[in-house]
């Protein structure tokens, strides 16, 4: 265990983490980045073993802990830690299936940061629900299943070992599967030039007549394989926690510029209470609150970080506008929590408030 090992979300370790993730976050403008070093730093400090249970080479953090540790990865890098959420999803599927050779195969690299895994499962939740077909088809055939399609947002395709796929068979059932990067038929489309974390590198992953055989399934073929299972989070606290984070970076700039203009005293404090009410409503929804509607808390973080990223901005002034500012850029990756892993009612909410229609 190195001495600069994360172990809980106390440690004055993940205060030094974050501040080195701010210092290097405004030298990812594009899609030709890529937070390489931000997260070797995050594998020599442990960051990964966070999310896996200790019986499989983790840490074993408790729903909590993941949260706070979470907000200020978040505060420190919204690139990185929206890239670090993908690359967990896939471990967090890979330790929760049964398929053990396949788990001892990839974990030992993925919890030690030597491999890189993402997840392509947006098609089986919120994206391309409103077309007719699947967007990727699984056919069943002798020895494994031959894969048809593509997944729309795959985050680092071009830099995974393995991709954790989801697909669908015609009569409806859902499996997920760990898939070599580089394997026969795969194609890895050009990385999005995106409004925010356009460095994440996401972009589509076609797949034409790709063989998986049976030992590569994680899970399925069944109904609703996301919703059952360990790992079933996606949209869920996890995406409300980033927003939170990102919010948190906002408001420390906020609460730098009190000290100087008495003007922001007013709005700082009303932030400030609003998102300690925020933060401490997602930890208690973490930890298992059933008075803690998810939903409701993935709604008030997609209204507090669009308005505080916004308040940071006009403290700043024109510095604020500059493209290499942290303020400008707070600002467009706020606008990633009104698309990214967002329900319906969650959008309704958004459209609501942004039109001051109160539900």
């Amino acid at each position: 265990m190195s001495s600069n090992e994360i172990i809980t979300p106390d440690s004055p370790n993940l205060e030094a983490l974050c501040a080195q993730l701010s210092q290097l976050a405004n030298f990812l403008p594009t899609a030709h980045d890529w937070p390489h070093e931000q997260l070797q730093i995050c594998a020599r400090m442990g960051v990964f073993r966070w999310f896996v249970a200790q019986e499989d080479g983790g840490l074993g953090w408790s729903p909590e802990d993941v949260v706070r540790g979470y907000l200020e990865l978040s505060a420190g890098c919204l690139t990185t830690t929206f890239v670090i959420t993908q690359r967990t999803g896939a471990c967090r599927r890979i330790a929760s299936s049964e398929n053990s050779g396949l788990k001892r195969m990839l974990l030992p690299g993925l919890l030690s940061g030597k491999t890189f895994a993402t997840v392509g499962i947006s098609h089986l939740t919120t994206s391309r629900q409103h077309l007719g077909k699947p967007a990727l088809l699984a056919k069943e055939v002798d020895g494994g299943f031959v894969l048809e399609g593509y997944s729309p947002w795959v985050t680092g395709a071009k830099k995974a070992d393995t991709l954790v796929v989801g697909a669908s068979l015609e009569d409806g059932r859902q499996l997920l599967m760990a898939i070599p990067a580089k394997g026969i038929g795969i194609k890895l489309g050009d990385p999005a030039e995106l409004v925010g974390l356009s460095a994440s590198q996401t972009g589509p992953v076609q797949f034409e007549q790709v063989f998986c055989p049976t030992e590569w399934v994680l899970d399925g073929p069944r109904e609703d394989v996301m919703k059952k299972g360990k790992g079933a989070n996606t949209g869920g606290l996890e995406t409300s926690t980033l927003a939170v984070g990102l919010s948190l970076a906002a408001y420390r700039f906020l609460a730098e510029q009190r000290e100087k203009r008495v003007e922001f005293a007013e709005p700082t404090e009303h932030f400030e209470a609003e998102l300690e009410s925020l933060k401490n409503d997602l930890i208690a929804a973490a930890s298992g609150d059933d008075q803690c509607d998810p939903l409701q808390i993935r709604s008030r973080a997609n209204s507090l970080v669009l308005r505080i990223t916004q308040a940071a901005l006009s403290s700043a002034k024109g510095a604020g506008y500059m493209a290499n500012h942290p303020v400008g850029r707070w600002c467009r990756e706020a606008l990633f929590f009104l698309v990214w892993s967002c329900p319906s009612n969650v959008l309704s909410a958004n459209l609501c408030e942004l039109a001051r229609i109160e539900e």
